[in-house]
């Protein structure tokens, strides 16, 4: 199947993807809980986390890539430079070395569009995306399930053979888990 990937620039679609469901001023995650510090988190409290995405959407760079299916959003992943991500100052998920890389860390495929290779579409156009704003290489940090099923809620994060897929080597390990299960630093140069 072929979708098309394309920045993240409509609100109404990123909303679609990672906005409250049912109850439009929740306190969901919006993808924010690692795209801002953990203070900054706590502070944006119902709709203010959908403004500040709303707000984010309307930079001159979007804050990941949208999948569509013709016209319909099915699919989201969050891709921005590291430097402005709090994995810049993580201690479970290392740097590799001074490179100034792109990270991408979540992946959300729409219910009922799953297992048609959505998410192999998301992070080759997250590694279009940062490259075509001149990123030197970009990482992921997926869980190393080893082909095991794992819980669907914690595969946000991906899983090292979606990666291994899109042209990523392993760059480390790491010391953080999702789901119970170690996550690694994947690496793509571009």
């Amino acid at each position: 199947m072929t979708f098309s990937v394309r920045p993240a620039t409509s609100f109404e679609d990123v909303a679609t993807m990672v906005g409250p469901k049912k109850k439009p001023d929740a306190s969901v995650c919006w993808c924010l809980s690692h795209r801002v510090d953990a203070k900054t988190n706590r502070s944006l409290v119902g709709a203010e986390r959908g403004e500040y995405v709303r707000a984010l959407t309307e930079r001159e760079v979007a804050p990941g890539v949208l999948a569509y299916d013709g016209d319909v959003v099915v699919g989201w992943a969050a891709v921005a430079p590291r430097a402005e991500l709090p994995y810049a100052r993580s201690r479970t998920i290392p740097h590799v070395d001074d490179l100034p890389v792109w990270s991408v860390w979540c992946f959300l495929v729409r219910p009922g569009h799953r297992g048609r290779g959505i998410a192999h579409a998301l992070l080759d156009g997250a590694v279009t995306f940062a490259r075509d704003h001149g990123a030197p290489a970009i990482e992921g940090y997926p869980v190393d399930n080893q082909g095991r099923k794992m819980n669907l809620t914690m595969a946000y994060v991906g899983t090292r053979a979606l990666f291994e897929g899109a042209g990523f080597t392993l760059a480390r390990d790491t010391t953080s888990v999702a789901g119970g299960i170690p996550r690694v630093i994947m690496r793509r140069k571009l």
